[in-house]
């Protein structure tokens, strides 16, 4: 039980007797059993507390983990990346140079051919098509 043998613990038994009596044994008895019933029970809890604390710190510690590869990840795209470069300024320009572009071609009607074509396509015939 308590890591104490039958005959110690047939000893304990005999001095309580002796120094409580037969009328009070019982409900000493009663009182020491829900004490180590209560001892028991904290003792439960606090194990029960402890694993949760430990799991708690590990799920803590694999998610340090994943931010530090977040982070490692997100210094490396910024290495990449030019802040210089305005993408609207760059789109802005584009623009521009289009129509820059687009104002020099001469659209007289003399330089103008219109060609007229027409394409056709013939379906191929399935050889289930020809069976039928």
């Amino acid at each position: 039980m308590f890591g104490i043998g039958f005959e110690e613990f047939l000893l304990i038994i005999i001095i309580a007797i002796l120094f409580l009596g037969p009328d009070k044994l019982p409900d000493a008895m009663v009182k020491v059993a829900r004490f180590i019933k209560s001892v028991k029970k904290v003792m439960s809890d606090a194990q029960h507390t402890l694993e949760n604390e430990m799991r708690i710190a590990d799920i803590k510690e694999e998610a340090l983990g994943y931010k530090k590869q977040l982070d490692e990840a997100t210094n490396e795209l910024q290495s990449f990346k030019n802040h210089k470069i305005n993408p609207t300024q760059e789109i802005d320009n584009a623009i521009q140079g289009a129509k820059n572009s687009f104002n020099q071609i001469d659209v007289s009607s003399e330089n103008i051919e219109i060609k007229r074509e027409t394409v056709t396509f013939k379906k191929q015939s399935s050889s289930s098509e020809d069976n039928i």
